[in-house]
């Protein structure tokens, strides 16, 4: 009986091959947002620079144009290490029209989130209106 005790134990027991393989698969969440929202997200662990020195994340402020953002946006819609975009959702606003355009993929997602100054809008945010698109509210009773 003990030795399935120590079986189980083994089991659980991380191997290097294991994690390697969980490192190799690794994904990325990109942030793009006010200086606020980024500052929290690097500190809570989310930055990284990839071989090419690009950061998974855009700070805005108001000096940048619609059109860095715009093509900030687009870098990370194609980047295949990242699984996840979080944007501000004033700032999506901005470029609202790509967002739209460019919703054929499920990966990345796109996830606008509020900012300090500007609280969030559920009925500006493209996939929650999509998602409503898709079901009624009699398929939810």
């Amino acid at each position: 009986m003990t030795s399935g005790v120590n079986n189980r134990a083994d089991e659980t027991k991380p191997t290097r091959e294991r994690m390697s393989v969980a490192a190799a698969q690794a994904k990325l969440i990109a942030v793009i947002g006010d200086e606020d929202t980024c500052v929290g997200f690097l500190l809570g662990g989310i930055g990284e620079i990839n071989k090419k020195r690009e950061p998974n994340f855009l700070v805005v402020d108001k000096n940048t144009s619609v059109q860095e953002i715009e093509e900030s946006y687009k870098k990370f819609l194609k980047r295949d290490d990242i699984d996840i975009i979080l944007i501000n959702q004033n700032i999506a606003e901005q470029i609202r029209h790509v967002i739209d355009s460019d919703n054929d993929n499920p990966l990345p997602a796109v996830l606008e989130i509020p900012s300090k100054d500007h609280p969030y809008d559920p009925t500006k945010d493209s996939v929650l209106r999509r998602a409503k698109g898709l079901y009624s509210a009699d398929d939810m009773r």
